[in-house]
């Protein structure tokens, strides 16, 4: 390991900058606060503009390490103990520098903060809740500010620093605790665990406070997320999910990002380093996250122990839908929201759209394409006045081999039942042009 001392800032950038890349930022603010006419900045409810980068995440703030000198030793880790890499620290003074100066120009909306754990996760937390501090009174910055705790360190300096950002999160890392103990054995659940309930407790707290006091400091105002790294200790996309739908639960999460492992160290433990990362599979627990917390699923509902991993080739709710035909299909015109919620093709928009439009006409196929269903995967799953949009069967073989086809939904009709001739008799009111 080299510990560099002096070093430019702009080095100490490029370091820490390409340290941070792997923790997992891709959120609007979720708070509404404007500026003020003695600071710069602002935080807003629509959120933190975004862009992305050449690996496909979503960047659109600061994203650095404090510091990428670390006293753990995880496996997957590439700031890890053992790992002979250029160490480098930024100082409280360096951040608040570089966030002014590219807030100025216009090079992002806010700071994401994370570090690894330099001599104790006490001196840690201390020198990112100066920093923070700093920027608040100092600086007078009034951006977003999403800033990670360190677990293990005291409940004082957490509290400190929930009054100073925006978001906080402390990382679960392995989604269970027997792929902690192997992967990351200075880390335990339990101090991960703590820090998110302290977090919770606090916030509630300050939310029964404003309701007395207008003017009372808010804490952590967007709430906490944390991450799981996937695909580096072996559990499957139930396990996962179950987690992740346990956190939603008891800790008041308002995110869980998933992680796709990348190999970056050589270890009997891990996958191999040549082991692509996990990304399709990364993209369908995003999509069932979005349904455990819009749309009214449930871990066990789109996956179980004899079932426990996603199908790579449908999505989940198209997945959900096909192994429980027996819901289906739905008549558009009478089915209620949340039943509306499962059709594939279906999402909440369209959903509210429908059961507008509803209220002055009966629906058609042609109304639903208006509405912006996705008629290719929901032609499957409802009727319109008794009616499919053609004669197709409901069976799960058929469905899958016809949603997975890159064709047209009538093309593919069309190659699998007869064409009509001049004198046949159209049957449930489906139209000739569709040559079934």
């Amino acid at each position: 390991m080299v510990i560099q001392e002096s070093m430019g800032l702009m080095e100490k950038l490029r370091i820490l900058a390409d340290g941070a890349k792997y923790d997992v930022a891709c959120t609007s603010s979720g708070v509404d606060r404007s500026g003020s006419f003695e600071g710069m900045g602002n935080s807003i409810a629509a959120g933190i503009c975004h862009s992305f980068s050449a690996d496909g995440r979503c960047i659109s703030l600061l994203k650095i390490l404090y510091t990428n000198e670390c006293v753990y030793d995880c496996k997957y880790c590439v700031n890890r103990a053992s790992n002979d890499v250029v160490r480098t620290s930024f100082t409280p003074e360096e951040v608040c520098s570089l966030t002014m100066e590219f807030y100025r120009r216009n090079y992002i909306e806010g700071l994401f903060l994370s570090s690894g754990v330099k001599g104790s996760p006490d001196h840690t937390m201390e020198e990112l809740c100066r920093t923070v501090q700093l920027l608040r009174t100092k600086y007078h910055f009034h951006g977003y500010i999403h800033l990670k705790a360190i677990p293990g360190a005291s409940p004082d300096l957490i509290r400190q620093a929930g009054y100073l950002a925006d978001r906080m999160s402390v990382n679960l890392e392995l989604p269970t605790a027997d792929g902690l103990r192997r992967l990351a054995p200075h880390k335990s659940r339990q101090t991960i665990l703590r820090p998110m309930r302290q977090i919770q407790l606090q916030r509630d707290a300050s939310k029964e406070e404003l309701t007395l006091f207008k003017h009372a400091p808010q804490f952590v105002p967007a709430g906490q997320s944390t991450q799981m790294i996937i695909g580096a200790s072996g559990e499957n996309d139930y396990q996962i999910l179950s987690v992740a739908e346990s956190l939603y639960q008891k800790y008041s999460l308002k995110r869980v990002f998933y992680s796709a492992f990348v190999a970056v160290n050589k270890d009997k433990a891990l996958p191999a380093v040549y082991t692509k990362p996990p990304l399709l599979r990364e993209h369908r627990l995003y999509q069932a996250d979005w349904l455990l917390r819009f749309y009214g699923f449930k871990a066990s509902e789109l996956l179980s122990e004899s079932r426990p991993d996603f199908d790579l080739q449908l999505d989940p709710k198209c997945n959900w839908a096909i192994r429980h035909l027996e819901y289906f299909p739905v008549e558009i015109n009478t089915a209620g929201y949340y039943q509306l919620l499962r059709v594939p093709g279906i999402g909440d928009r369209s959903a509210r759209r429908i059961v507008g439009a509803r209220k002055t006409h009966s629906l058609d196929f042609t109304d639903l394409q208006k509405i912006g269903v996705v008629l290719k995967r929901a032609l499957y799953f409802i009727t319109c006045n008794g009616r499919m949009m053609y004669r197709t069967k409901l069976e799960e073989d058929y469905i899958i081999r016809n949603i997975t086809d890159a064709r047209r939904p009538e093309q593919l009709l069309y190659s699998t039942c007869r064409q009509l001739s001049f004198f046949d008799r159209e049957e449930d009111g489906i139209e000739r042009r569709y040559a079934l």
